[in-house]
This record gives C-alpha cells, structure tokens and sequence, in this order.
C-alpha cells in the first residue's frame, strides 16, 4: 500500500498510467471511437489535410489516417502486452522453480535454458518467417517461443539472492509451506525487478514488431499497424512529411510512458521493502537485545 500511495503522488507515473490506459481502451474500443472505417479507400482524398471529419487527414489511399491510428493500437499495443504477459509470466514461474529448488531442478532448468538461449531470437523470428510465411501471428508465436528462457535466467537470478535472506531461512524453520515462502516472502522482494524488465522489454517489443510491420513482414495491408503506416508514409517522406508523424509520435510516447511507469513503480517497490527489511533488522536487533 505504501508503494501505491508513493505512484499515486509521483506525477510523472499518473501521467503515464494515464497515458497506457487512454491508449489500451482506445484499441479495445476502436470500432466505437474510430471515425471512420481504416480500410476504406477515397482516391479524391489522397493526402487531404486535416479536416472535420478526418482530424489528422488521409493517407495516400485516401483512407482516414486517425482512424487507422485507433485500429492500430490493437497489433502494436494489445498484442504485444498480450504476448508480453506469456513471456514474463512463463519466465517467472519457470525461474522461481529453478531459483528456489535449486539441485537437479535447477539444473535441468538451466541447461534447456542454454539450449534455448544459444539461438540468436531475431534471426529465428526471420527463419519462422521464412519458413512459414510473414504475418504478426508467427511473429509474436516465434518470440513467445524463443525469449522465455531468457526471461526465466533473470528471475532465477534475482530469486536466487533471495532464497538464502534470513527472514526466508526463518519461514523455512518456522514450517510454512514452500508455497507461502515464494508468494509470500520472495515474489515480493523479486517482483521490482519484474515490473522494471516488463515495463522496459514492453517498449523494446513494440519497437520491434513495429520494425518487422515497417519492413513488410508483420501485419499486411489492409489492416492498419504503426510500423506498416510508417511503411506507406516513407514513399511521400518529402513530399508529405507530415504523414509520419502520428504513427512515430503514437510509438514514441507509448514506449517512453512504460519505461517511465516502469522506473516509478520500481523506485516505489525498492523503498517500500527498504523500509520493511530495516524494520526486520531493528526488531530481530531489540530481540536479541532483549534475549542478552
């Protein structure tokens, strides 16, 4: 609670926190607010400018650049966090049973791990699309498959540093089960660091699918993605330079908002279990004092 109150009265974490969810309900609620529909080709309005009806103008089809912006959300957005969430929570639960169990568990882990990790992720992505043909499915299925491990090393690390504390050592003793030690005692001292790869991977995802949708590999037309907008506005870069700008802009200020909020939420966490291992610290001291 302490950390939440901490996020609540940080501005720079409210402004992102409102930004993310601006973004998110906008890409859920796309067919409702966008104001026209993203795919409907208008030649006469080819790279009209901003209008009552198309507020940040018409693409080189003539389609309504906003409303292709809204729908775009969901593949560079959505998705990504969708895709994100299996990664980190795969990594997570995989890492914890490798962290804490050490031995052969651990082991076995790891090694599968090295496996894994001895395959370079972006160019097995190219080989899934090569293989099987381009498209944002295979894509994010690919790197679902391939950076878990990754994942999974970390949080073995982080919840390696911890399983030794004293305070776990005392749960241990005291006889609680290995369930509540991990929820209870280490997935909150490691879950800082989760939140701060999460919070920085994110943003480097959405760069990434939108390099591939940039390069014609992700999401093909007709549908509307940043990277593949950015794709259609280079070939008028000089003519219409201002076709760029709502999908760079869109992906800037996503990407900058999750590592913000990821940075807040970190510095919150870090504090809030400072402040809770010094009072371990004094009352475990005024204990032993007591005991002399």
């Amino acid at each position: 609670m302490n950390a939440l109150k901490k996020i609540k009265h940080d501005p720079i974490a409210m402004v992102c926190v409102a930004v993310i969810s601006l973004v998110v309900l906008a890409g859920i609620l796309a067919p409702v607010i966008a104001p026209n529909d993203p795919e409907q080709v208008n030649m006469s309005l080819k790279y009209a400018g901003i209008s009552k009806e198309y507020p940040l103008g018409n693409d080189y089809l003539g389609r309504c650049t906003l409303s292709r912006l809204i729908y775009g959300i969901r593949p560079s957005v959505l998705l990504v966090l969708a895709a994100m969430a299996v990664n980190i929570g795969t990594g997570l639960i995989i890492g914890l049973a490798a962290g804490y169990f050490k031995g052969k568990t651990d082991e076995i882990i790891m090694r599968f791990c090295d496996i894994m990790l001895s395959f370079p992720a972006d160019v097995m992505v190219l080989a899934v699309l090569g293989v099987f043909g381009v498209g944002l499915d295979k894509i994010l299925l690919a790197i679902v498959f391939l950076r878990w491990p990754w994942y999974a090393r970390v949080f073995r690390t982080a919840v390696m540093k911890y399983t030794d504390k004293n305070y776990v050592q005392f749960a241990k003793s005291s006889g609680y089960s290995t369930a509540h030690i991990i929820f209870r005692d280490i997935l909150p001292s490691v879950f800082p660091e989760v939140v701060m790869i999460a919070s920085s991977n994110v943003s480097s995802l959405i760069l990434s699918i939108s390099g591939y949708s940039f390069l014609g590999l992700g999401v093909q037309a007709p549908a509307s993605e940043w990277g593949m907008m950015l794709n259609e506005a280079k070939n008028a870069m000089l003519l219409h330079p201002g076709q760029m700008l709502p999908p760079g802009i869109s992906i800037m200020v996503v990407c900058v908002s999750f590592a913000f909020l990821g940075d807040s939420i970190k510095d919150a966490m870090d504090s809030k279990h400072s402040i809770r291992r010094c009072k371990v610290r004094q009352s475990g001291g005024s204990v032993r004092g007591r005991a002399a």
